[in-house]
């Protein structure tokens, strides 16, 4: 800092020897420097110094923020002094706080955000920053690249607009994604994910801008899933682009760019991936959340169905498929594979067979739903891995009539009819097993294999247990209520049974027939709601069996004798009271579990004690509360129904009717559909015939003109020849001149074709021509910049050089000088002065009286220090 004192003692006249300036004073200094030097020079040493100091003295520099975006107007020219500038701003506007300035109590943890407030208040400040990236030179594109991402860390939302504003914002941003520079390239991916956060418009933008085809280049450029840290940059990226933004997902489809995911998730099931390194399993973990991405349950059904298709027919579902059957796969992993085979397949028929027919490799071979739900009741596993499994397992169930059906199927045989353990062995086990957490997952797993499907409601109620070899088989039906009832029964396995009960009753007059056929149902159900126990857990079971008890009422047929709706509906009132069945059937609704899993399918929690509630039985729930609701208020506290009430109980028997004939509209639809689509393709064959039809007819009539001219040319020329042949002596016979005629014309269409084959080639190679052309005038300019950068260094150098020689006889000069003043104060003082005395006072008494001296000595001091001042 020996030049910063010399300098300031320059300046400051009055500062006291060996007083050195404060951190304050000095970065004041360089800003007034930076303002008010006329030479690039001064302006770019004051840059480098200030560049030097914004660590330790942030807040002292950000203050002179101004001075720094004037380099970035008036400089722009000088990359050197631009990328002081932009290193400066970089570190004003950090969101860390850096080592030099720990200790120093006025900086704050969000002094980096207060800095980039003031730096946007103008918006051409932040469109300085991106035009810096135009420019090629790596000090200036890398700061440019840093300075947009600190800016965008901070306020994110107010630089987007602006960015959205600025013309050609967003391509300036994309271009830096080839550059060859990979620093360059792997932070502007930093930037661009920082970008494209929240923002559907930039990512439409940056979308339409190529992103995906260069994302994907990188990604196989660094080895796919094998690839490093930037891989998973790209993929976080894309993830970006696609997640919430159904323009993009299709434009993402409709780009094929499916198909080049496939073979990133190829894994090798004959190789142990217990070695895998954990950046390929977060490659793969973002591989597979791309995918998520484009078959959301929230996203619009058509994106989601034709994104299915295109995940089946690329084999992206068979490789994804194999993931999980390979060994040593991470659980992590595992489960995020699970969580995507779900979601391709949910809804999706044919997705949903190809799950159902793929077998592990196991001997004997078993298939991979069977496996998966041996992992689901087993209390080992991790519940994260359990869930998945579940959700996967609703997912290959939702809309499956075909699956359903199997399902129930594999319940009705007897484990004497299979060879293998099937599905419904496996739930049925699980439903009456010690662990509340099995007792939840096989029941919410057996209700889906019901929901929307009356039949197998039915079927499901012949499925006949033994318990024991002495017991007398049961029905499953009454199974789960003697569970329901006994006095041990979990918290969680009642909530399981209930909801099982719910769905399995609900729309069935046949199932809540056989319900109230058993013993001691109602009153089980009538004394739960009735009871005074306190809880969130509690009021659960009670609201749960006042919906129950609700279906019961609104499903009934009235076939089973005592327990008719009116018999139902009285005890109710009477028993328990209008006022408290209502208070205890909006306690369901009311649970806070209710709220999160009525939200999406896939069950997310973070304890066990979070899974309680299906999404499918919370629509179920949503649907029936309001309707039972009218019907139990419909009675009075007499027993008197109402109008409503009568009304609903007549309709009760026209739904099932109703059902057959919406089933068979269903099915007419279907055929229809397929009569639509049949027609479709046909009148599309038939479009694409009549375009080619239309293509040939032009053609054809092309020829008949110009066929028409060539016979005109021909006649012509018979006629000349006719005429001269008759003034010769010698006279063609008739049938001479026909066949010369013929001959002319076929020469006539041969010189024809053969002109537009020159022609054809002729277009061809001006077209190659001219594209040679522009990519050598491309690359003369680029030659020619290249030429100029190097001259403009080679003349900075040679100048470098120059001032070099001048500074060092300036220097020799100076202590030529200097050695002089001493003699002279040795003479006048009669005191010796070794080199290392300060000498500074006699030294300005002296130049006082010696102005050449002064003159000297200044040229000396500011060539000696170029960061000092001189006035």
């Amino acid at each position: 800092m020996n030049f910063l004192k010399s300098g300031l003692q320059t300046v400051l006249g009055s500062q006291q020897p060996n007083q050195a300036p404060s951190g304050a004073e000095t970065v004041e200094l360089l800003v007034e420097r930076v303002t008010s030097s006329t030479l690039l020079e001064d302006r770019r040493d004051a840059c480098r110094a200030l560049k030097a100091l914004s660590k330790k003295y942030r807040i002292e520099v950000g203050i002179g923020m101004n001075a720094m975006l004037q380099v970035l107007e008036n400089d722009r020219t000088d990359c050197e002094i631009i990328g002081y500038c932009l290193d400066t701003l970089c570190h004003v506007t950090s969101p860390e706080q850096f080592e030099e300035e720990e200790d120093n109590p006025n900086v704050t943890a969000n002094i980096g955000e207060q800095f980039t407030e003031i730096f946007i208040k103008n918006s051409d400040n932040v469109c300085l920053v991106l035009a810096c990236l135009e420019e090629y030179d790596f000090r200036v594109r890398w700061a440019a690249i840093k300075l947009l991402t600190n800016l965008l860390a901070n306020r994110p939302k107010e630089i987007q607009e602006i960015v959205l504003v600025s013309p050609m914002g967003v391509s300036k941003m994309m271009d830096l994604l080839i550059d060859s520079r990979e620093v360059i390239r792997n932070d502007a991916l930093l930037l661009m994910i920082q970008l494209t956060k929240g923002n559907g418009n930039i990512q439409k933008i940056v979308a339409f801008e190529n992103a995906f085809d260069r994302l994907l280049d990188v990604i196989k450029e660094e080895g796919c899933s094998d690839g490093g840290i930037v891989v998973e940059d790209c993929l976080i990226l894309m993830l970006n682009l696609l997640k919430n933004n159904p323009s993009n997902q299709q434009f993402f489809k409709e780009g094929s760019y499916i198909q080049r995911l496939a073979p990133m998730l190829e894994l090798s099931t004959d190789q142990d991936q217990a070695g895998m390194s954990p950046q390929k399993v977060s490659n793969l973990h973002c591989m597979l959340q791309v995918v998520r991405a484009l078959v959301c349950p929230s996203n619009p059904q058509q994106v989601i169905s034709s994104c299915q298709k295109a995940i089946r027919s690329s084999g992206l579902l068979s490789a994804i498929c194999n993931i999980i059957m390979a060994s040593g796969v991470p659980p992590d992993l595992l489960i995020e594979t699970i969580n995507t085979i779900a979601e391709v397949i949910r809804g999706d028929g044919q997705n949903q067979d190809y799950f159902n027919s793929f077998m592990a490799p196991c001997d004997p071979p078993l298939s991979a739903i069977v496996l998966l739900l041996m992992s689901m009741v087993n209390e080992k596993q991790p519940l994260s891995l359990r869930c998945a499994v579940l959700y996967c397992f609703q997912s290959y169930l939702y809309r499956n009539e075909a699956g359903q059906t199997s399902l129930v199927k594999t319940l009705l045989q007897s484990s004497e009819q299979t060879q293998s353990i099937t599905s419904g062995q496996l739930l049925c086990r699980s439903l009456f097993s010690t662990d509340p957490l099995s007792n939840w997952f096989a029941a919410v797993s057996m209700s889906h294999a019901l929901l929307e499907n009356p039949a197998q409601k039915e079927q499901l109620l012949r499925v006949v247990l033994a318990t024991s070899h002495t017991s007398k088989p049961v029905s499953l039906l009454e199974q789960c209520n003697q569970l329901l009832q006994q006095a041990n029964c979990k918290f969680q396995s009642k909530v399981g049974l209930l909801m099982l009960l719910s769905v399995w009753l609900s729309h069935c007059q046949l199932a809540v027939r056989t319900f109230l056929s058993i013993p001691g149902t109602v009153a089980y159900l009538t004394g739960q709601i009735s009871a005074n126990e306190h809880g969130d857990n509690e009021y659960l079971v009670q609201g749960l069996c006042a919906f129950l008890m609700g279906i019961c009422i609104q499903f009934n047929d009235n076939s089973v004798q005592e327990h008719q709706r009116e018999f139902l509906c009285q005890l109710l009132v009477k028993r328990i009271g209008l006022d408290t069945y209502n208070k205890k059937l909006g306690e369901v609704s009311k649970h806070e579990n209710y709220s999160k899993s009525a939200k999406q399918p896939q069950i997310r929690i973070a304890a066990t004690t979070d899974l309680l509630l299906d999404y499918e039985f919370c629509r179920l729930f949503k649907a029936l509360e309001a309707v039972i609701s009218k019907t139990v208020n419909g009675f009075s506290s007499g027993g008197e129904n109402i109008t409503e009430l009568t009304l609903s109980q007549e309709a009760s028997g026209l739904v099932a009717q109703y059902k057959d004939i919406i089933r068979e509209q269903d099915a007419r639809l279907q055929a229809l559909q397929q009569q639509l689509a049949h027609q479709e393709a046909k009148v599309r064959e038939l479009s694409g015939a009549l375009e080619q039809s239309q293509s040939s007819n032009a053609q054809l009539q092309d020829q008949n003109i110009l066929l028409k001219a060539q016979l005109q040319a021909a006649a012509d020329l018979r006629q000349q020849t006719l005429s001269s042949s008759a003034s010769s002596p010698l006279h063609l016979l008739p049938a001479q001149g026909d066949h010369q005629q013929e001959v002319l014309e076929k020469r006539l269409s041969m010189l024809s074709l053969e002109q537009q084959t020159d022609r054809a080639k002729l277009a061809y190679y001006e077209s190659e021509n001219s594209r040679l052309l522009g990519e050598l005038d491309q690359l003369r300019t680029r030659v020619s910049v290249a030429e100029g950068k190097a001259n403009e260094s080679g003349t900075e150098l040679d100048k470098l050089r120059k001032d070099q020689e001048d500074l060092l006889e300036l220097l020799t000069d100076q202590e030529s000088k200097m050695q002089r003043y001493r003699m002279e104060l040795k003479r006048v003082t009669g005191q010796s002065f070794d080199e290392d005395d300060d000498v500074d006072d006699e030294l300005q008494a002296i130049e006082a009286n010696d102005g050449e001296g002064k003159d000297t000595a200044s040229m000396a001091n500011s060539s000696n220090h170029p960061g000092g001042f001189v006035c």
